[in-house]
């Protein structure tokens, strides 16, 4: 250790070393990031406090011994840990929304994000027209804060099972000054929610599938189970979500659900259901949508 601390002075020494340990360690990456580099990047200039969009200018500067040391703690519990890097520095990105997370909650990484509130025009018309909305399993509570401002007028109910997460939640609500806005509600998807509806409902359920959920990374395994395992075939949650959703929406309301690798399982569970299958950057087909009517009559 003593010897890395002295032999390794600059960014640049200390990025060429987080980079090759990542490779050999055989990291999973996907959490924020895609690939080592860009792990090692993010890990360094998060623990010198620099821009996490700067980093030519700072590549050669001499770090402190203090700085090394902290350097080498983080890179130590990547690789032999493999804590995913947003549970090291307590923070996740949804573009340039910054969230706080710990292992209570799933970390942010939803499509249905991308999708707010663009991708959803066509089918919603103009954003005063969500007077209320639902995200059901909010974990973080990072949905729920993309939906305040994306739905400006909108009043948002965020649910979630866990009570840990809720608590993670408030933090993420009361950092955005989103409070009088979003109400946080325990409750096993909509069991909680009797006597109300809604314009939009999103939902990032759990849909991990058993198979995936036995061979998952190490660094997944850090996550909650709750937020990842959606039974046999991944639709456990999605199948409650749309036997219920109807009664929870109001005419002419909508349904968004992420089902990630699932669409196939869905659509041979519903075939009669007319599912708009939206593209986002990552995924061509890892959420749907539904209008209520449809859904009411093709069940």
């Amino acid at each position: 250790m003593n010897t890395l601390v002295n032999d390794l002075e600059t960014l640049r020494d200390w990025l060429r070393y987080a980079v090759s340990r990542f490779g050999e360690a055989g990291l999973a990456f996907g959490h924020g990031t895609t690939n080592a580099y860009d792990e090692a990047v993010y890990l360094l200039l998060h623990a010198l406090s620099l821009p996490l969009d700067r980093l030519d200018p700072f590549l050669d500067a001499k770090l402190t011994h203090p700085e090394r040391q902290k350097i080498l703690q983080l890179l130590q519990r990547r690789i032999d840990q493999r804590v995913p890097a947003a549970y090291l520095t307590h923070e996740a990105w949804l573009g340039s929304f910054r969230f706080y997370v710990d292992e209570r909650v799933l970390i942010p990484r939803s499509f249905v994000a991308e999708l707010l509130p663009d991708g959803l025009a066509p089918y919603i018309g103009s954003p005063d027209s969500v007077a209320n909305a639902l995200d059901l399993c909010t974990g973080s509570g990072c949905l729920a804060v993309l939906l305040a401002h994306a739905y400006a007028e909108a009043d948002i109910d965020a649910s979630d099972i866990s009570s840990d997460a809720l608590t993670v939640a408030q933090r993420n609500v009361s950092d955005y000054g989103l409070a009088d806005r979003i109400n946080l509600i325990r409750s096993d998807l909509f069991s909680n929610l009797s006597g109300k509806t809604y314009d939009l409902i999103i939902s990032n359920p759990p849909y991990v599938t058993a198979t995936a959920m036995a061979n998952l990374p190490a660094e997944y395994r850090h996550e909650p189970r709750l937020a990842l395992a959606g039974g046999e075939d991944g639709l456990d949650a999605v199948r409650t979500i749309l036997a219920e959703a109807p009664r929870f929406l109001n005419p002419g309301g909508t349904l968004v659900v992420e089902v990630g690798h699932n669409r196939a399982a869905t659509e041979l569970s519903y075939p009669r259901v007319p599912f708009v299958w939206l593209e986002t950057a990552a995924s061509a087909d890892g959420v749907f949508l539904l209008k209520r009517e449809k859904l009411v009559a093709a069940t």
